[in-house]
């Protein structure tokens, strides 16, 4: 199956709140692999293009900022270090607008193309655990282990609704709800790598469980893979 890279991949694909995130980071801890965080990525070049008064439509300027950035996810395993150009912009590219952003960016095929390189650049050994929307589908697909984790949108919005007052964010949870539902409408409907399963990834609904059992879950779907 590895004709062209040894280096085994895990993709772990779903729509914001469903745990990916969280299970991603621990799964990549465990195994002692290397961690991509797509999602920030998008989120990142948002970011950076506001700093910058780059617009969220400008395709061409866009593309230059996505091959210029310096990007590092420390493999280090605390929760939500992402470094753009050596600053922890973790919490700044966590907010709504900055999701919002990303959604608008990732709809732009050019833009998706030259952020593909970047995220298949962080494929090395002894292996990595990509977390996102189309990690099996699009930018790995010849993924070790394909996960899909999913959870209902009221599940992942009280989530997301009770991260945002842990961190003192004034929050509602109808509005919580209605960006989700809008972001899954927005990212199942494009015409580019929309959000779905790959045809063989295993498909995880967390509404029900939390952490430790999804972790638990995580497991044993390794344990078969590598030894069926």
């Amino acid at each position: 199956m590895h004709t062209m890279n040894e280096t085994p991949v895990i993709t772990i694909d779903g729509p914001s709140g469903s745990g990916k995130g969280t299970i991603s980071r621990m799964l990549a801890r465990e195994l002692g692999f290397h961690f991509l965080d797509s999602g920030a990525l998008y989120r990142l070049l948002a970011y950076a293009a506001n700093q910058r008064g780059v617009a969220l439509s400008d395709e061409e300027e866009l593309v230059r900022l996505s091959g210029e950035m310096d990007i590092a996810f420390p493999a280090d395993g605390r929760d939500n270090v992402v470094l753009l150009e050596h600053e922890n912009v973790g919490d700044a590219i966590r907010t709504e607008a900055a999701g919002d952003g990303a959604s608008q960016v990732a709809a732009l095929p050019s833009v998706r193309r030259a952020l593909l390189e970047r995220q298949r650049a962080f494929r090395s050994p002894p292996g990595l655990v990509a977390d996102g929307r189309d990690m099996g589908t699009v930018v790995f697909p010849d993924a070790d282990l394909k996960i899909f984790l999913t959870a209902s949108s009221e599940e992942r919005a009280r989530r997301r609704y009770k991260q945002l007052k842990e961190k003192g964010i004034k929050a509602d949870y109808d509005t919580v709800l209605g960006d989700i539902r809008g972001r899954d409408e927005r990212d199942s409907k494009r015409a580019v790598a929309p959000l779905v399963p790959a045809a063989d990834a295993i498909v995880v609904d967390t509404s029900e469980q939390d952490i430790d059992a999804t972790m638990q879950c995580m497991r044993d779907l390794l344990k078969n893979r590598l030894n069926p």
